[in-house]
């Protein structure tokens, strides 16, 4: 059983007027943030804010990169030849550790956003556009990337340390892949359920999937996306749970 395990959350998504998430509330629970770097979502004023409220509660800052695609939040499929999606997400990595370097703090990691995330799982060519783009900015930052997902070897063969991942809010297949969001039942929305597959996800190795069967789920770091509904109460839920099970929430980078 682990003693420790880092909670992570997708922040910093507000856009002008329009507002995503409780950023402040969030930062005061998990211990890794994902901060949009301006393609899927974020603008620099916003990411800059995000910035600043984690830098104050010692919150590890990640770039959240993307497509290109703002009108559909990221989460869009896109063909994007290798040399644009490499030089995409340098550009990324680069914006936000210029707005973090700004207000005292630094990119510690890199971890791709929704359809980005995705398709790097299982797709080869688009994944060594990413691993590529991580070695010519910072060949120290870790990628996290889906736990299971065939781009632990591509990156391990790239010589990029990764973090496994696990989903709270997020239903699973038999076979350890997220179910689509397109099906009922993917996301899941009640704070008590989410934070006892936690638990079970660290006591256990893994959790119920959909199909009603124990799969396992190494993972390293719990996300619990700032934009579900009820959130706040998933990612606070989990906390406390741990806490009384004396398992500490740290960021994996420390």
């Amino acid at each position: 059983m682990k003693k420790n395990i880092d909670l992570n959350s997708d922040l910093g998504e507000s856009f002008g007027q329009w507002t995503m998430g409780d950023d402040a509330a969030i930062l005061q629970i998990v211990s890794s943030a994902n901060v949009a770097c301006g393609f899927h979502a974020g603008s620099p004023a916003g990411m800059l804010e995000t910035l600043r409220a984690a830098k104050a509660q010692g919150v590890a800052v990640g770039a959240h990169v993307a497509y290109p695609d703002l009108v559909g939040f990221g989460r869009r499929n896109m063909d994007i030849a290798s040399d644009e999606l490499t030089a995409d997400v340098i550009y990324q990595i680069g914006a936000l550790q210029g707005l973090a370097q700004a207000v005292g703090t630094r990119v510690r990691y890199v971890k791709p956003h929704g359809a980005l995330y995705n398709t790097i799982a299982h797709d080869k060519r688009q994944a060594e556009a990413v691993l590529d783009a991580i070695l010519a900015f910072d060949a120290s930052l870790p990628l996290v990337v889906l736990a299971g997902s065939p781009l632990l070897a591509w990156a391990q063969q790239k010589g990029v340390a990764t973090v496994s991942e696990a989903f709270a809010d997020r239903a699973y297949h038999a076979d350890g892949s997220l179910v689509s969001r397109r099906e009922p039942g993917a996301v899941l929305h009640d704070a008590g359920q989410v934070a006892a597959r936690m638990l079970q996800l660290i006591t256990e190795g893994g959790v119920e999937s959909i199909e009603g069967v124990f799969t396992p789920v190494q993972a390293d770091s719990i996300c619990v996306h700032g934009d579900s509904t009820g959130a706040l109460a998933m990612a606070q839920a989990i906390r406390n749970l741990f806490i009384s099970q004396e398992i500490e929430v740290q960021a994996f980078t420390r």
